[in-house]
Formats: structure tokens, sequence, C-alpha cells
């Protein structure tokens, strides 16, 4: 473990790392301790910043990630509440700044990839035990019975709300931790302290279960019994797939059978996709928001209504069509996908599929299990939540598919380099022998 903090590297680099693990740590806590470190680096960046990380600005690995923000900054100009626009580009400022730092920074990403996501995990682990601690507490101060820990009152929001973070995120956030240590657990032979990955394992899986998170538990079953299998070869793919598949069918058999699981997985789903606003109380289904969004979307459907517009549209179409909860609570689209078509159209979703086309291309070209379950989970979490308008999904968003993406990148960037230094010791022959020794 000490090689997550005990790096031999430059003072630069060093530091450059540090801030980013910091980075990591502070995530799922106060906005305010992300955004301090992200300065942070940003300026230590900046101020070692090579005119080769210049040139990698304009590179895949940062003009992707960063197009969806582009659109949308274009999209201002065409908003009818500007100031709006400004305030949501201001918020999603990490999209563009990220993967353009990481071109910039001298540190190796790639080296340091692995021990940037097990912090990361790490972190989220000691982050879910502290919450387990406080709600037990709480039943202790409360006098209230130890079983009270697996009811409603401790479950999804109520679980994450000592941090104030939104339960889908941090069930994100723990999803990925979780998958992560199952593929170095399945994948490292040698892998030192094995037993630390595996209480790890154990203490993720219970706070997934207990953020009860609908979209991030699909996302999770589907890459442990499609993904997982498919990515060992031998004997070990067949035990991979029946573990999977036998310990998918235990945890659905308890959700099933335990009345607050089986209210928030099941019950609150079949509640979420019915159309009927009526049979509801003190609250209303995302499918007839959805529906209400659809119409809006029908109006102008390739190029929407511009960054910004959304709030007041959402809002007056709730209002006309009975949806008083969601008009009070100035509810976003709850789907990134209708939100980005009310805000810049066909032409905003069909970039935003293309981004996680590409990220599902490179995932699967470079055979990374951890990558590939970071854009599923994207992809499914953004069925259901705005992702990319909420800080702790955007800085999710950014950090880590620019994280994996530079994977590829940096193996061109030796490719040339060590490309561009045969090409000088070719020249250097060609005119003067002796020179080949000084390259």
């Amino acid at each position: 473990m000490r090689q997550l903090f005990l790096i031999n590297d430059t003072v630069s680099n060093k530091i450059s790392y540090y801030l980013l693990a910091a980075f990591l740590i502070a995530l799922p806590f106060d906005l305010f301790y992300s955004e301090i470190i992200l300065i942070s680096f940003g300026l230590h960046t900046i101020i070692h910043a090579r005119k080769t990380g210049v040139k990698n600005i304009f590179s895949k690995p940062v003009l992707i990630p960063a197009s969806i923000y582009l659109l949308g900054l274009a999209a201002i100009a065409y908003s009818p509440d500007k100031a709006e626009g400004i305030n949501v580009a201001t918020k999603q400022l990490a999209i563009l700044i990220i993967p353009v730092l990481f071109a910039l920074t001298g540190i190796d990403l790639q080296k340091y990839k692995l021990n940037l996501l097990c912090i990361f995990g790490f972190a989220i682990t000691i982050t879910v035990l502290y919450l387990y601690a406080d709600a037990v507490y709480n039943i202790f101060y409360f006098k209230l019975p130890f079983n009270s820990l697996f009811t409603l009152a401790f479950m999804n929001h109520s679980f994450s709300i000592p941090i104030d973070i939104h339960a889908t995120y941090l069930s994100a956030y723990t999803a990925f931790s979780l998958l992560l240590f199952l593929f170095l657990i399945l994948s490292k032979k040698d892998l030192e302290k094995k037993w630390v990955y595996i209480i790890a394992v154990i203490i993720l899986s219970a706070g997934m279960l207990q953020l009860s998170s609908r979209a991030v538990f699909i996302a999770f079953l589907i890459v442990i019994n499609l993904f997982f299998p498919f990515f060992f070869q031998g004997k070990k793919k067949l035990v991979i797939f029946f573990s999977a598949s036998f310990i998918s069918v235990i945890t659905l058999f308890m959700i099933a059978s335990m009345d607050s699981f089986k209210t928030r997985y099941i019950s609150e789903l079949k509640t979420d996709l019915t159309n009927d606003v009526k049979i509801i109380e003190n609250t209303e289904p995302r499918l007839a928001r959805w529906n209400v969004i659809m119409e809006l979307v029908k109006r102008s459907p390739v190029i929407g209504y511009g960054t910004g517009s959304e709030k007041e549209l959402l809002k007056q179409k709730y209002f006309e069509n009975g949806l008083y909860g969601s008009y009070l609570n100035e509810f976003n689209t709850h789907n990134q996908y209708l939100g980005i078509l009310v805000k810049t159209g066909i032409v905003g979703l069909a970039l935003f599929i293309y981004v996680l086309y590409f990220g599902f291309r490179n995932a699967l070209r470079s055979k990374d299990l951890v990558f590939l379950s970071f854009m599923l989970i994207i992809a499914t979490v953004s069925i259901s939540e705005n992702v990319l308008d909420l800080n702790k999904g955007i800085f999710f968003y950014s950090f880590f598919f620019s994280l994996f993406l530079w994977k590829e990148n940096a193996g061109k960037r030796k490719n040339s380099e060590v490309l561009a230094a045969r090409a000088r010791i070719l020249e250097r022959q060609a005119g003067n022998p002796e020179k080949a020794f000084y390259v």
C-alpha cells in the first residue's frame, strides 16, 4: 500500500500526483474542496507546462471528451436565457479544463493510473464505512432496533445525506470502485495484501445496496455477468461466469424478500415507469415527466432551445400539465439524453452518443475492463440522471474519461518520440557519422 503514496519521481511530478490523489479523495465531499484542489493542480500544471503539452491539447483525448462542452457553449448564442446559459457553462467548465490539464501535465498518467484508481477506491470504501458508522450511531442514539439499518429511513438519499451527496452519484463511485477491486482480485495473482481488497469489496457491495440506485445496480449486474467472464480465459472464464450468475440470483432473491429493498428496487421502479400521475401520492413518475419533455423536443428537434433554456421551459411545461411537484422542485429532465435534446437537439444527442461510442471503442480495443465498466456506468446512469449537469457527475465523467483515454495517447507519444529520435540519427549519420552519438 505504501507505493500508493510514496512515489519515485521529480518534485514537480510528485506535486501533480498528490494533487490528483487529493482531488479523488475529496470528490465525494463538499464541492469546495474539489474545486480548490483542481485550481491548485491547474496553476501548478500551467507553470510547468511544456511546448509538447500544448500540442497535445488538439489531440482526440482532449477534444472528444470536451466536445460536448464546446457545443453547449456555442448553444448559448440562441438560448432565451443567456444568463442561465453562462451559469451552466461555468458549472460545466471542468469538462474542458480537466482534459486540457491532462494534456499539459508532465506527469506520466499511464504510469500512475492504477495508483490513482486504487486511491479513489479506498477513499470511497472509507466514505461508505463512515456513513455506516453514522447510521449505526443514530440507531443507538434514538434507541431504534438494529434492523432499522435496512429500512427506507437509512437507504438511498437518507444514507448519503451526512456528506451531502446525491445517492446516485455516490452509488456510481461505489460500483466503479467495487468493479476495480474485483478486477484486481481476479486478474493479479501476486496482488499484495489481497485480503485488503476483499474487505473493500465487501464494504463497497454493502454500500451499493444501501445506496439503492437502480440504474447503477443494473449497470453493475451487466458488467459482472456479461463483461467480466469474457475478459478472462480458460477455466477462470467459466468459474467467473457461474459465480457472477449465482451471486446475482442470490442478491435479487434477497432484494425481493426484504420489504425495504423490494420497495426501493422493484415497487418504486414500477412507479417511476408509469404514466398515470393520479395513482401516485406526493411524487410524480419520471415517465410522466419524460412524455411532457418530449413535447418540447418535438417543437425544436434539430438544435434544441440552447444552453440555459431547460430550467424555465420545463417549469412552464410541468405547470401546464399539472405536474406541480416537479414545477415547485424545479426538476430537470432526470435523463441526460433528454436534457441534451432540449438544449442542443439531435445535433447534441448525436455528438454525445458518438462520445460514448468513442469511449466504448477505446475500452474494447485496449481490452480495459475497468474503462469499459466506467463507460457503462456513465451510459446507464445518464438514463435516470443529468450526469453532466451536476458537479459530482461532471468531475467523475471528466476526470476518469480523460484518464482512461490518455492511455492510448501516451503510447502514441512514446512511439512518435522514438521515431523522431531514429530519424535524427539517420540524418546525422548521412551527414556526419560522428554526430550520431550526440542525439
